[in-house]
């Protein structure tokens, strides 16, 4: 049945008419409105104002009664109706959203590889699946160890049914979530957020932790002052967020500040130059949600004890340069507990530091590749292990990698050119990233 039609025979009861009555004041054909109300027949929009105005009723609460049964009437008998329904509001949600807030800059959505990231496989992902999937079989799992900007991660999202990503930095975390983590979120009130952080007025912002510590210094001070406040005012509302829409903020805010950073690319160190103001403006980033992602933030040599998959693609830091100093500014953000900060790169006291980095790396690379449960392992590796700068030289040899993956199983290299994300002054001649392909013995 209908629920316009038991909506308008209660309205007609409740006012004592009789259906001759209604026939005779609106003109609506007598048999029409008993089957109307019999819920038999739909409406049409224009006896739904007819009526509307008859019984003195409200005219918009009425309208979405007789919509949402003529949607309802569409679906409903349909093999993807559910589906379509779900998919249907979501578009509803984005398009309503462009048209309430048409000041954000959303007409291009962020992605996941729009980020500067020391060591990223942007570049890269196209080559590193083609060559996974051609030297594997029968494959359903890929657990990513050092995730990174995950961008192999998504890529193999249409080839697994399973993918497993990890990484021990909050700000990688929160990224993930935000990006590929299925949960509640809504597109207009995502928006309505950013359109308040974009139309605020910097001036009459007051002082803050960030903009005390990095204005004009990481990034310039009005922007510092907004950045601070953003963060600050969302950790006030995070009550009246879902989990997935405070990732998603968070993460629209440090995709944003990426782009305007007074840096090379790192928090190691700022440019000592004045900075050029422009004002910071939020662009939403663009999620891949997918069903089968699992999202981990723990040591990868104790993750890997415990996990099992078909295939493990590690990309491991190999040189002294440890990703949680480079990029301890979107971790401070995260975490949001504003520790003392030290030093002219102005750092928090050291957290979440890799093994990787130190002279231990070849004993730890050897205990993860013992420890993983795969059919298969994938291990990318590049050749600045023969860099003159002792903080890009690698702290493991070339040697090092293919000796203990030879003893876990036949071994492939494979090479590819490439044009590597330098962020200082270091210089590589023939630049390639290699790519280890291990079919595990007994596998």
């Amino acid at each position: 049945m209908y629920s316009i039609g038991t909506f308008l025979r209660e309205l007609r009861e409740e006012k004592g008419l009789h259906l001759q009555e209604v026939h005779q004041k609106t003109n609506i054909d007598l048999s029409l409105l008993s089957r109307i109300e019999n819920g038999k027949r739909l409406p049409t929009k224009e006896q739904i104002l007819q009526l509307a105005g008859y019984y003195e009723s409200n005219q918009s609460q009425m309208l979405i009664h007789w919509l949402s049964d003529n949607v309802i009437n569409e679906v409903q008998e349909k093999e993807y109706g559910l589906q379509a329904l779900q998919a249907a509001e979501e578009i509803f949600l984005y398009r309503k959203s462009r048209t309430l807030f048409p000041n954000i800059s959303t007409e291009k959505l962020i992605r996941l590889e729009s980020r500067r990231y020391i060591g990223s496989k942007a570049k890269l992902t196209e080559w590193i699946l083609k060559i996974i999937l051609s030297e594997t079989e029968n494959c359903k799992s890929l657990f990513d160890v050092f995730a990174g900007t995950a961008s192999v991660a998504k890529a193999a999202f249409k080839h697994f049914d399973k993918v497993m990503i990890n990484d021990i930095l909050p700000s990688n975390n929160i990224i993930y979530k935000a990006f590929f983590e299925i949960s509640k979120w809504n597109v207009e009130k995502v928006e309505n957020i950013l359109y308040h952080y974009n139309t605020l007025n910097i001036d009459d912002l007051e002082d803050n932790y960030f903009s005390i510590n990095f204005g004009n210094k990481f990034f310039e001070y009005k922007n510092a002052k907004l950045i601070g406040f953003i963060r600050e005012d969302l950790e006030l509302r995070k009550n009246d967020l879902t989990a997935k829409e405070f990732s998603i903020l968070l993460t629209t805010l440090i995709y944003n500040i990426d782009k305007i950073a007074n840096t090379v690319g790192h928090f190691d160190a700022y440019i000592k130059k004045p900075i050029k103001y422009q004002r910071l403006q939020l662009r939403l980033i663009q999620p891949t949600e997918f069903s089968g992602i699992e999202i981990y933030q723990e040591n990868a040599n104790l993750l890997s004890r415990k996990l099992k998959a078909d295939i493990a693609y590690i990309d491991p830091p190999y040189n002294s340069r440890q990703y949680s100093r480079f990029y301890h500014v979107y971790d401070n953000l995260v975490t949001w507990k504003k520790p003392e900060l030290h030093g002219v790169a102005l750092k928090p006291q050291a957290e979440n530091m890799s093994v990787y980095c130190t002279v231990g790396a070849k004993k730890a690379f050897k205990d993860l590749v013992d420890n993983l449960d795969t059919l298969y392992l994938a291990v990318s590796y590049n050749n600045t292990y023969a860099s003159k700068s002792k903080s890009s030289k690698n702290k493991i040899t070339l040697e090092d990698i293919e000796s203990i993956l030879k003893q876990k199983g036949e071994t492939k290299v494979f090479e590819c050119a490439h044009r590597f994300f330098n962020t200082g002054k270091t210089e590589f001649d023939n630049h390639k990233e290699l790519l280890f392909i291990t079919k595990v013995n007994g596998k």
